[in-house]
């Protein structure tokens, strides 16, 4: 039981952080985290999590399913200084793109900030607002 707690939970990172397409691509990944397990149990995972595929065919966690269309909808860019990013989105709709990013509880994040168009987001460490941005763009479909 504790072995497939942790290795769901290091599913919801990779699924948060990288455009994982297959389930071989997941297996693959999971190897490296020291997990061997078959495809066969990475189905049962994804079922069991509630992923599902964007029509980009990236996998996503069905809690970020509303994150991912306010991102692939409303934000128009991003960019990053240090531990910062800078989101910009589509006039007036700034704060619930950051409503929706809170919501997400995503670890690399420790708060934000929205005005009108733009979002200030705080993130731990460069390392984390560097994964936020690429997670960012997966949902807008940008590699």
């Amino acid at each position: 039981m504790r072995k497939r707690i942790e290795r769901q939970e290091v599913i919801r990172r990779l699924v948060r952080r990288e455009r994982i397409r297959t389930q071989r691509d997941l297996v693959e990944r999971l190897k490296s985290f020291g997990y061997v397990c078959t495809q066969a149990t990475v189905s049962r995972d994804i079922t069991e999590m509630g992923l599902r595929k964007l029509p980009e065919g990236v996998y996503v966690l069905s809690e970020d399913l509303h994150l991912q269309r306010m991102i692939s909808d409303l934000v128009t860019g991003v960019v990053q200084s240090e531990k910062l990013v800078l989101v910009h989105a589509s006039a007036g709709t700034a704060a619930g793109v950051a409503a929706a990013l809170d919501a997400a509880e995503l670890e690399e994040v420790l708060g934000s900030i929205a005005g009108d168009d733009t979002i200030l987001v705080i993130c731990n460490n460069e390392a984390d607002a560097t994964s936020l941005i690429d997670s960012i763009n997966k949902y807008r479909g940008k590699p």
